[in-house]
């Protein structure tokens, strides 16, 4: 990511929405300020105006390009990888990041040279503005607290470093930061909050007996749990219990995941009167789909998830704002929260597959499925080729970034996940050798 890249995409954002207001923010990384500066020079020399609004999250940068009227929201970052990594997050005026079609679009825009260029008399003007306030003010009416709960919180050098302890305090909170100083090294631990990278906020939520541990990426779109014995809450159990709290309130509804989360949130969705929709991996088109069906809420087994009353980017804070809301009305801890929801084994393997023949390989595998597994309930192609057992699931997927056909299984035992592995790994190699691997 170059800042001449960065200029590119500033002036390809203006002119595929053919803006007069763009919204630009950035997470904490080093290379932030280099290229939120490309951007802008970009979006200038199309004639619109840049608003720069400094350090903020992402769901911040999305929830204000709705609310201060822009045509588009750029976002600096590169979300929870390690730092030296960046990129450019795209957001429309109603708070949903660009997916295929508007990707492909600026994209174009960009190779063929297509540029909408501002008169030198058009030129935009630049801005600072700091209107975060709204963003926390609206969070802080829709997610009221009744009781004082004692929390810490990672932010982890990134986005959230001042704000999510700002607004759990004005909730009430009795707030204890760690991590939250900015600084795009990310020296204290991972970008991305996983029970590995979080074992010290685990320590410290046991050691000062505090109700709950929260967590956040690099720019604050996705958020990890530790409960109050100190233990990292599972991603789709903790994501499970919450979608069944959702639909259980309105009595019905449907939730939308994507391919590869756990069967676990069929299990409490569909428990309580709703219905799962999955799609392909990605937050982007996990927003899509709640658009299209009207969803009561979405989210992926990452930390990742959309509230769609509020907008439609994945949101950390406003995540554990609602957890807690939701652990209040069912008078449960958090431990207590996730403790109907079933614990299922998951396994994943890779094939070595070369670029060039592994979509055409998970194609074939598609059809070959159906033989080593004639007794599977249902299947999907939204991303891969999905088969849904009795006893478990089996994803076959080709990878988007290295030569492997990946395997994800999951099962109600162990030995029934690896029996599941074992059968498709064995077809995976099989048809990989037809292709003449």
């Amino acid at each position: 990511m170059t800042p001449v890249l960065a200029a590119k995409v500033g002036l390809a954002v203006a002119t595929f929405s053919r803006a007069k207001k763009v919204l630009v923010a950035r997470d904490t990384r080093v290379s932030g300020p280099m290229l939120e500066n490309a951007v802008v020079s970009g979006v200038l020399a199309a004639g619109a105006n840049a608003h720069c609004l400094g350090i903020v999250p992402t769901p911040v940068l999305a929830y204000l390009t709705r609310e201060l009227r822009a045509n588009a929201g750029v976002m600096i970052t590169a979300s929870h990888n390690p730092p030296q990594y960046n990129g450019v997050k795209i957001f429309d005026d109603d708070t949903a990041a660009y997916g295929d079609e508007g990707q492909n679009r600026i994209e174009d825009i960009i190779q063929k040279d297509k540029f909408r260029l501002g008169d030198w008399q058009k030129i935009g003007g630049v801005s600072n503005v700091d209107e975060s306030h709204l963003y926390a003010k609206t969070i802080q009416k829709a997610g009221k607290l009744s009781r004082k709960w004692h929390m810490i919180i990672d932010p982890g050098c990134g986005a959230t470093h001042a704000l999510a302890p700002a607004i759990f305090q004005a909730l009430g909170c009795k707030v204890t930061a760690i991590n939250s100083q900015p600084d795009g090294c990310f020296p204290a631990r991972s970008a991305e909050p996983n029970a590995d990278s979080l074992r010290t906020l685990a320590a410290i939520v046991k050691e000062l007996g505090a109700d709950v541990g929260v967590a956040y990426d690099g720019d604050g779109d996705r958020v990890a749990f530790i409960d109050e014995t100190g233990a990292f809450v599972d991603f789709d159990r903790v994501l499970a219990a919450y979608a069944a709290h959702v639909v259980k309130k309105r009595g019905r509804g449907i939730v939308v995941t994507n391919v590869e989360a756990s069967m676990c949130v069929e299990k409490m969705t569909e428990a309580n009167g709703g219905k799962v929709l999955r799609t392909r991996v990605g937050d982007v088109y996990v927003a899509e789909e709640i658009r299209r069906h009207d969803a009561l809420f979405g989210g992926e087994p990452c930390g990742a998830w959309i509230h769609p009353q509020f907008h439609y980017c994945p949101d950390g804070i406003f995540s554990s704002v609602m957890l807690l809301k939701a652990l209040e009305k069912e008078g449960k801890s958090l431990l207590g929260f996730i403790a109907e929801t079933p614990s299922y084994q998951t396994i994943r393997k890779n094939v070595y597959c070369k670029n060039e023949m592994k979509e055409r390989v998970v194609e074939k595998i598609g059809e070959s499925l159906q033989t080593t597994f004639p007794t599977y309930k249902g299947c999907s192609t939204v991303d891969g080729v999905r088969f849904a057992l009795k006893n478990g699931w089996v994803l076959v997927r080709a990878s988007g970034t290295e030569p492997l056909v990946r395997l994800t299984v999951e099962g109600e035992s162990l030995k029934g996940a690896k029996e599941i592995m074992q059968r498709g790994v064995a077809l995976v190699q099989r048809t990989v050798k037809e292709f003449g691997e």
